[in-house]
């Protein structure tokens, strides 16, 4: 049997130290561009493969970052992690994914299970998580990150908006356009906090215009589909036909009410508007284009992994909570 190649024999061919290979492997600071480049160029034609577990062992370090999200299937989440994941491979940092289908309790049980992994640091979704997942990471000795949201209360360091403050954007707008009798389609749970705090924000957002606030349409379990929004789109036209616009706690439930509309007949904007959340791939292709919140989901991932790199070199400031504000902004389409 051929004998597996080792770090040494990458060095003796490269003409390097064993150490010199082990940084090139990690990216480190200290080996130029030139020297990775033949080191790796090397270890790929012997067929070497870097052993990263023992190396971490050695050095104490595990080199992944652990994340949790409500869904898989999101974009917005998606996006977040993309960026994230983007950042930290630059530093040699990997992700560590779990996610929690919206369920709190899962969140509670994928933060222990992570956590007893040793990641450098950890991300959650959202300011809001059980009494004893807030001990896990008060008590985790490592930087624990608050995404999506900007807690009254935060655990360590935060980089999010404020998804209430997102309604009062929209219905500036709504209300700028003349639009009085407004409704919003959500779940009926707060299972998804982020889609709790859009309902909560929208109906303040109407009671300090002196507004009726009360038209306000279960979708179902979060998250709420396409489908979830189409039926909640009909009850609205059925219990409350006066309507004049609806704001959709996401870019989905957007279409799936605006897909209703189609199949009634009933015109948008001019019968009733229609806005979202989230600035789906399918808000700026439908007919007509949907207005809706873009909340910069790529920008928090990217964000994050800059803070968490700045926090993982730098003990000093490792310990002072630090809060990055997103600024959401609304894209005005063809549906209001």
């Amino acid at each position: 049997m051929r004998r597996t190649p080792t770090m040494k024999d990458v060095a003796r061919e490269a003409g390097v130290s064993v150490m010199t290979v082990s940084r090139a492997f990690k990216r480190h600071a200290s080996v130029s561009e030139e020297t990775r480049e033949r080191i790796l160029s090397t270890a790929e034609k012997m067929g070497y493969v870097f052993d990263s577990i023992a190396a971490n062992l050695r050095s104490q370090r595990s080199g992944f970052v652990a994340m949790t999200i409500p869904s898989l299937n999101n974009a917005n989440f998606a996006e977040t992690v993309g960026g994230l994941s983007r950042g930290l491979h630059e530093a040699g940092l990997e992700v560590l994914l779990g996610y929690s289908n919206y369920d709190i309790l899962e969140e509670e049980r994928l933060i222990e299970q992570l956590l007893r992994r040793r990641p450098e640091a950890i991300v959650v979704t959202g300011g809001r998580h059980t009494d004893k997942a807030r001990r896990l990471l008060e008590n985790s000795g490592i930087p624990v990150i608050e995404t999506w949201d900007l807690p009254s209360e935060p655990i360590g360091h935060v980089v999010g908006f404020s998804n209430a403050a997102t309604m009062d954007i929209l219905i500036d707008h709504l209300v700028s356009n003349g639009y009085e009798k407004i409704a919003f389609i959500g779940g009926d749970t707060d299972g998804d906090t982020r889609g709790a705090d859009r309902r909560r924000g929208f109906v303040s957002a109407l009671d300090k215009r002196r507004m009726d606030a009360s038209r306000l349409i279960g979708a179902g379990q979060p998250p709420i589909s396409m489908r979830e929004g189409a039926v909640a789109m009909s009850r609205l036209l059925e219990e409350s036909p006066d309507t004049q616009a609806v704001v959709c706690v996401s870019d989905l439930s957007a279409y799936g009410a605006l897909s209703e509309c189609m199949r009634r007949g009933v015109r948008v904007p001019e019968d009733i508007a229609i806005a979202g959340f989230g600035a789906f791939e399918i808000s700026a292709v439908s007919v007509p284009t949907i207005t809706t919140i873009d909340p910069h989901s790529e920008e928090i991932g990217r964000r994050t992994a800059e803070l968490v790199i700045s926090l993982l070199g730098n003990e000093s400031i490792a310990s002072e909570a630090t809060r990055i504000a997103i600024d959401p902004h609304i894209e005005i389409g063809g549906s209001t």
